[in-house]
């Protein structure tokens, strides 16, 4: 029978055994908080219990069969069971193009105290990224462990380890065996590292957001990716742990309610400790809006952006035309042109659709051998390599350059196409892929083609993502046992690689909140995360089509993040009467809390958008005319006595009211209230306007996009 998960919440006041079975789960309570429980359909229900949550949540996990949890679902205290799901995870150049040289202003002594948690596939210590040399103690406030497992030794940089793995795979260890982990905390927090490179690629010295931070790595990954099961027990053990900031670059493809979403929950009780969650927003971008993954208002959605730094991949063709492709190529063919043949010709097995595309089986290593194979389809480089080819050039108009296991070089279709005419109009065609070049790209940053679009697909009036930071073509540690291309195939090892996507982002912007929270440690996480949107800097709408939905509130700006001047703060009950204003109920609410949350009365009649958010947005019908307001409370962290003015971008489709337009303020940590209101006419379906709303004292800006759509949520769609 298939095996899958469930989460359970129970609301109970006293020791609970159930009779599942041959066997009986127990779990304690208190008197406010749910239990959560994941069990598992199964054949058999020995060894039932899987894993109990006892430090920061409250509850268990267990193996019961379809018949065991129909049952259980009838019990009275079971609000509802969820089926478990499995995640995915999701630089030398990229912190200095952000203007956040090794030479800014920083506090050492505070930052040695700070503690990322990084939750993603382990880490590998013995990197140099990850040296403990010059490095005290632990922080005294450090509660947690190094359970990394055999062979497997913390120090005084990488502080903690623990590794999870509901489903047996083999892998006893916090040991990263793909890489992943090891680049993102990295990324994050690691130690300043000079003369790194991918075979003389990208060429620079390699450092996270925070060097003298502490690292503390939970394995929840394997090979066939993350199972909720795990992913909770990390945030569990994170928050009683003591880390101080949580990078977390996984996330489903699935749309899920807040309370369907481990992620979501474990960051809500991460929140609630006055821990940030940073997480990545998905790569999913081609496929258009409503991708994002990451929507919970708790936690920071990152989305990725390019750097001024890019790698091309040349290909000359024998005609002496040269063609623009990328990918991460350190090889070359040493001046020499190899034959050309398109994957229609390698394959006799096969349908021409197939063919075309160097599909699995399709490529015949008799006829490939020492040539170059032109592909339709981006993801055959394995294929192509396992049957012996020199080189292939695929078809991609995604501009990101990947590692592949032998020089793939991806062309737009305009280029593909020229390639494919000189081939059908040569005798012998022939081409040489150069090696990869580093470029100057003057054209950034901009958003990723790949990178997750919103709007938020559950709370359409609480802008997703939030931010966007460099996120393609990072250089950072890695583990020296993976493939760099991910090919079982490819034998070269790397200590530095290049990956791409959300999930590099992430910790970047992990890294730029920790060395915030090196200037303010007393800031809640919802100021943390309003310093860093609202400090942003503007991304060019011309080169970002789909604005700020691809964007958020902008790129990450790490100087400016430590002196906002204003925050937005939001509080554990802001986001309880948020929820009840979606329709979430009681059960659905102490699902994420753990707690029993009666909604306030009228709560469910406030908009969305009044919760005091650093961005603004509306979703709005379609066609008609529209006037909506937002309320929002600033709190003053700049200069005590200052008087800030509004300033409203031009946007001739927008009308847009502020009051009051003058903010005066006596005092620190003084708040005022101010009141915006937005009309317009009638929006065509599944489309944006937007403008910004500017306070500033003349030293601070305080920046915020208000954004104005049509896109449905899930629950209206």
């Amino acid at each position: 029978m298939a095996s899958y998960r469930f989460q359970l919440f129970l609301n109970i006041s006293f020791f609970l055994t159930l009779a599942i079975g041959q066997s009986s789960i127990a779990a304690a309570n208190d008197d406010r908080k749910a239990s959560v429980v994941f069990v598992t359909i199964c054949s058999s229900v020995e060894e039932s219990m899987i894993r109990s949550y006892r430090r920061s949540l409250n509850g268990f996990a267990a193996k019961l069969t379809e018949e065991e949890v129909e049952e259980l679902a009838n019990m009275k205290g079971v609000v509802s069971i969820i089926p478990n799901r499995i995640y995915h995870p999701r630089t030398t150049r990229s912190w200095d193009f952000m203007g956040f040289s090794n030479t800014v202003r920083r506090n050492p002594t505070v930052e040695s105290n700070v503690i990322i948690g990084v939750i993603d596939s382990g880490i590998w210590p013995e990197l140099p990224s990850f040296s403990d040399k010059g490095f005290g103690p632990p922080p005294k406030k450090w509660k947690g462990v190094c359970r990394g497992g055999k062979n497997f030794t913390c120090n005084n940089k990488v502080i903690g380890a623990r590794f999870y793995k509901s489903v047996p795979s083999g892998d006893e260890s916090a040991r990263d065996n793909s890489g992943h982990g090891t680049h993102t905390a990295s990324t994050a927090a690691g130690n300043v590292v000079k003369d790194v490179s991918f075979f003389g690629l990208a060429q620079g010295t390699a450092r996270g957001g925070v060097p003298s931070a502490r690292i503390a790595a939970y394995k929840v990954c394997h090979k066939k990716g993350c199972e909720s099961v795990d992913i909770l027990a990390a945030f569990d053990d994170a928050i009683a742990d003591g880390v101080d900031i949580l990078s977390v670059s996984l996330g489903s493809a699935e749309s899920t309610e807040f309370f369907d979403d481990v992620i979501a929950i474990g960051s809500f009780h991460a929140m609630e400790k006055g821990i940030l969650t940073l997480n990545s927003a998905g790569n999913n971008g081609v496929a258009g809006p409503l991708g994002v993954e990451s929507v919970a208002p708790w936690m920071v959605a990152v989305a990725a952006s390019t750097t001024d730094r890019r790698l091309s991949t040349k290909v000359v063709l024998g005609n002496g035309k040269t063609l623009n492709g990328f990918s991460v190529n350190p090889d070359t063919f040493n001046g020499k042109k190899l034959p050309l043949l398109y994957g229609r010709e390698v394959s006799s097995i096969c349908s021409e659709d197939d063919a075309r595309l160097c599909s699995e089986s399709c490529v015949d290593s008799k006829l490939v051998k020492g040539k170059i194979v032109l592909c339709d389809n981006s993801g055959s480089d394995s294929v192509v390599y396992s049957a012996g080819a020199a080189g292939s050039i695929v078809l991609d108009d995604l501009p990101v350059s990947f590692i592949t296991p032998l020089p793939s070089p991806g062309l737009n279709a305009r280029d593909y196409d020229l390639l494919l005419s000189y081939k059908n109009s040569t005798k012998n065609p022939v081409a040489e892929i150069l090696r990869s070049e580093s470029i100057k790209e003057s054209y950034s940053p901009v958003v990723a083609q790949f990178s997750s679009l919103g709007p938020n697909f559950i709370a359409p009036d609480i802008l997703k993502p939030d931010i966007t930071a460099p996120g393609a073509e990072i250089l950072a540690a890695y583990s020296p046992i993976s493939s760099p291309s991910g090919s079982p195939l490819d034998k070269r090892r790397v200590k530095y690689s290049i990956l791409s996507g959300t999930s590099m982002s992430c910790p970047h912007v992990a890294g730029i909140a920790a060395y915030v929270k090196t200037f303010h440690p007393d800031w809640s996480p919802s100021a943390i995360k309003s310093a860093l949107m609202t400090t942003a800097w503007a991304m060019d709408r011309t080169k970002n089509p789909d604005g700020e939905i691809s964007y958020g509130s902008g790129h990450v700006n790490p100087v400016r993040a430590i002196v906002p001047g204003l925050v937005y703060e939001t509080s554990k009950e802001d986001y309880i009467k948020l929820m009840c204003s979606l329709g979430y109920t009681q059960d659905n609410i102490k699902q994420i809390s753990g707690e029993i949350s009666a909604c306030p009365v009228k709560s469910k009649n406030v908009p969305a958008r009044d919760m005091n958010y650093p961005s603004l947005a509306a979703s709005v019908p379609a066609v008609k005319s529209f006037t909506v307001s937002f309320r929002r409370t600033v709190k003053n962290v700049g200069l005590p006595n200052s008087i800030y003015r509004v300033q409203i971008s031009p946007n001739p489709k927008l009308k847009v009211e502020v009051v009051p337009k003058v903010l005066t303020f006596k005092a620190l940590k003084e708040t005022k209230t101010f009141t915006v209101t937005v009309s317009g006419g009638g929006l065509s379906a599944k489309s944006m306007e937007s403008t910004t709303l500017v306070w500033s004292d003349g030293t601070h800006i305080v920046r915020s996009p208000i954004v104005v759509h049509t896109y449905p949520s899930i629950k209206s769609s």
